[in-house]
């Protein structure tokens, strides 16, 4: 594994709609491995893999680009920035964080509120609404509007870390999954199918970039590669954990925008235990992931998600163990190597 690899991928800005250039960063990375390499118009990148079987299938493997971000909604006369979302943002974790904003430069901010002390004690025991936040840019309001436009996208600012046997830092949703299909991508050296490794666009605002993939490619099979939810924290019943941290790789039975095939699921199962590879199983109650694009593609195909643990997501600390990532590269690449088996 290259932490240095994942820390460039977390690191390289991302919004909804414009992931030009982590695109970039991904390119350099698959098309050194690939037969071949395209873009569609929206922007999501292809890498082939051609198949060694006599019938070859094409099998999707996604994993999307697009982060969490904002977008400048208006400017305050004295230059501090109003924001809109572009992703399920939480607003407790976004005050005091600091951002960059991609303006005609990249101008470095920070998200603040108004100070506690003008603020009554009924007010400080609300959750402070997105819509009353704000970005001071530590600039004169003449310079801010010289430099930045109502629609320019704005990304948090956090590095990457190392804690203890966890990886902690923004954008691990879903540039883990990116990592991971770039490193299953680079083991894999043969399969009876097309391998199709697939970086999407727009996944964080309604799965838009698998579905204009998929429509384009109609693949035979589809795998999602995303984060799922950890809740294996203080303040949670057992019961409600989703899966836990360090126990794993999940193999996702649901969520709330697709529901796995059953076959897929066995087989990815099989597969795991074949391996010797630690996994979970994985039932999500909210959320979802590229399968469910995938999965409506044209008259359907079978799609399953292969799921890296995540605590605290969608924040600047969602935190990921080692181990399930390394596991989450060795299941997709078994996928990659052995989807020939797979019937459905």
């Amino acid at each position: 594994m290259s932490f240095d690899l994942l820390r460039t991928l977390c690191a390289t800005p991302g919004a909804p709609g414009y992931e030009h250039l982590f695109r970039e960063v991904v390119r350099a990375e698959l098309e050194p491995l690939a037969d071949e390499i395209q873009e569609d118009s929206m922007g999501n990148l292809f890498a082939l893999k051609r198949g060694r079987g006599s019938k070859p299938r094409k099998v999707m493997v996604a994993a999307h680009m697009d982060e969490i971000s904002l977008i400048v909604r208006s400017i305050h006369k004295e230059g501090f920035l109003y924001f809109s979302p572009l992703g399920g943002f939480d607003p407790r974790t976004l005050i005091a964080q600091r951002v960059k904003v991609h303006g005609k430069e990249v101008l470095d901010g920070c998200i603040a509120i108004k100070a506690a002390h003008f603020t009554s004690a009924e007010e400080r025991q609300k959750v402070t609404p997105l819509t009353e936040l704000f970005i001071d840019l530590g600039l004169p309001a003449a310079k801010v509007r010289e430099l930045v436009s109502v629609g320019d996208p704005i990304t948090l600012e956090r590095e990457l870390i190392t804690m203890g046997d966890y990886y902690c830092g923004k954008t691990l949703d879903d540039r883990v999954g990116v990592y991971t299909m770039i490193e299953a991508f680079r083991r894999l050296r043969h399969s009876d199918d097309d391998i199709y490794a697939v970086a999407t666009v727009q996944e964080e605002v309604g799965v838009r970039g698998a579905r204009v993939a998929s429509f384009g490619l109609e693949p035979d099979i589809g795998l999602a590669l995303d984060i799922t939810i950890a809740a294996d924290t203080p303040g949670v019943e057992e019961q409600d954990y989703c899966v836990r941290t360090g126990a794993g790789v999940a193999i996702k039975v649901l969520d709330s925008y697709s529901i796995s095939h059953p076959g897929l699921v066995r087989f990815l199962k099989e597969l795991a235990q074949r391996k010797a590879i630690s996994y979970q199983m994985e039932v999500l109650p909210r959320g979802g992931t590229d399968a469910g694009g995938m999965q409506l593609s044209r008259a359907g195909i079978p799609v399953c998600t292969v799921s890296i643990p995540c605590r605290y997501t969608h924040s600047v600390v969602e935190t990921v163990h080692n181990e399930d990532v390394e596991r989450a590269i060795k299941l997709t690449h078994a996928f990659m190597e052995h989807s020939g088996e797979f019937r459905s």
